[in-house]
């Protein structure tokens, strides 16, 4: 009988977070820069500097551990991962080993099977390492240590996955109430967000766990997806042909489509912690910590809850609008401004969606202001502007934020509103096309719908189609 294999899953997410400044020092955290520009003694390591808590780090933290139903550790401490590498310039990390600031705690999922928990043993907070650039030309290394200080959290899963299906679904659960916190953008493309796969397999029905290895460099979900069903075949492989797992590091080369052993993988005792001598104790109070609790945000759960009551949209819209917190404030902030939050729905189902998918880009890559879209939907609903133009200066919108209005001015969009002159190019489109006037004269309603077309055309798209149309009508009757 054919063995069947359960696969075992547990994550290590590496998240930067949302700071102006770097964990220990004042240097600056944003993306890109010219190599080495974002540092200075402290977190290039050295000798003599003092590493000072970033109080923003702890603060966001605590509200991850919050969300996801963590305990808060009310005394912590900082300790020291000893390893050389040449990215890590003091040749250790600060990190959190024996009191880590969350512990125990959960997110839910849902699964096909429905609501799951997936346990989170320990969220702790550390300092991120450089990053090295291997020049193939010069065959030499060079190290930028922008990176390097670059406050994380690492949140730690128990091994409670069984499918990169439910894998996906807890980093996009993760992911949205981070978002949703403002603790972290989480985009996968620029690190923000990075995930480490521990994986083992073991017979159905066995309770016990199987050798694991962990894999990295999975920068997507999709690469991520691809990992798992290629670590979990390799390990079957190996237990098929009565050979071991090798618990180790593997790095997955998304590319060809396999992993490759890194190193054998370590144990804590490997990196030799120890307290941090450097860093005092971090001490909660319990009022700091209830004012924590009051300040967090209305999470995705509660917005569709309140989206139903309030505002009246369908669920499908509410569905896609709350997965994004960008998208969920943009629409916010536009109904508030025009009060139709149907038409708002509308333009971001439509337009923004369209767009975003056609420029490959996320809901968070979104510029356009409320204020803006909301002059849009003001300006239609007046008849400033007809439909078709007012696309166009949603698309400019969506592309550089342009003003509408100013646009629509500058540009000479705005619908005519002269009936003498509309009454004119009728007159003329009628006379220009007197086959489409006998067909419609026949029966035949799609000849009204050209009429309509070439007269938009003769007035340059500046007419209101509802009012062309109406008027051909009365021009067209015997």
């Amino acid at each position: 009988m054919e063995r069947q294999y359960e696969t075992v899953i547990g994550l290590e997410v590496h998240v930067e977070l949302a700071t102006k400044t770097k964990i220990f020092c004042g240097c600056s955290t944003a993306f890109g820069g010219e190599p080495n520009t974002h540092t200075c003694p402290v977190c290039t390591g050295m000798p003599g500097t003092l590493p000072v808590l970033n109080k923003q780090v702890l603060e966001h933290a605590v509200s991850v551990g919050l969300a996801t139903n963590c305990e808060i550790t009310r005394y912590c401490k900082f300790d020291r991962k000893n390893y050389f590498y040449p990215d890590n310039p003091q040749n250790y990390q600060i990190s959190q080993l024996y009191l880590p600031i969350c512990r125990n705690g959960y997110v839910e999922i849902e699964t096909e099977e429905g609501r799951k928990k997936v346990g989170i043993h320990e969220i702790h907070m550390e300092e991120d390492a450089g990053k090295l650039i291997h020049d193939e030309w010069e065959d030499c290394t060079l190290i930028d240590y922008n990176r390097s200080g670059v406050p994380l959290i690492e949140i730690v899963s128990e091994p409670d996955m069984r499918s990169a299906q439910e894998v996906i679904a807890y980093l996009e659960k993760l992911r949205l109430l981070i978002q949703y916190l403002g603790a972290s953008d989480c985009k996968l493309q620029e690190g923000s967000m990075r995930a480490d796969v521990n994986l083992s397999v073991r017979e159905s029905g066995s309770g016990k766990l199987g050798i694991r290895t962990e894999m990295k460099n999975l920068n997507s979900f999709k690469a991520i997806t691809r990992a798992i069903a290629g670590e979990r075949q390799r390990q079957i492989d190996l237990l098929e042909a009565g050979e071991q797992v090798v618990q180790e590091t593997r790095r997955w080369d998304d590319a060809k489509g396999c992993s490759y052993a890194m190193r054998s993988k370590e144990d804590a005792q490997d990196y030799r912690y120890f307290p941090d001598p450097d860093l005092p104790p971090v001490r909660i109070s319990e009022k700091w910590l209830a004012k924590k609790k009051a300040a967090l945000p209305e999470f995705r759960s509660q917005k569709i809850l309140r989206y139903e009551e309030e505002y009246g949209i369908p669920a499908y819209d509410i569905d896609m609008i709350t997965g994004s917190k960008h998208l969920a404030d943009i629409f916010e902030e536009t109904v508030a401004l025009c009060g139709e939050p149907k038409k708002v729905s509308n333009w971001i189902m439509g337009e923004t969606m369209r767009l975003l998918k056609e420029q490959g880009k996320d809901p968070e890559d979104i510029i356009f202001s409320p204020a803006h879209l909301a002059e849009l939907i003001a300006m239609t609903d007046a008849k400033e502007i007809n439909g078709t133009v007012a696309k166009e200066v949603f698309a400019a919108m969506f592309d550089q934020n342009v003003d509408p209005r100013r646009y629509v001015e500058e540009k000479g969009l705005k619908t005519v509103s002269d009936t003498g002159a509309l009454q004119k190019t009728v007159k003329e489109v009628i006379a220009a096309n007197p086959r489409s006037v006998a067909d419609y004269h026949g029966g035949k309603e799609k000849a009204i719908g050209f009429l309509v077309g070439q007269t938009m055309k003769a007035m340059k798209g500046k007419a209101d189609p509802a009012l062309v149309n109406q008027m051909l009508r009365e021009m067209l009757q015997p």
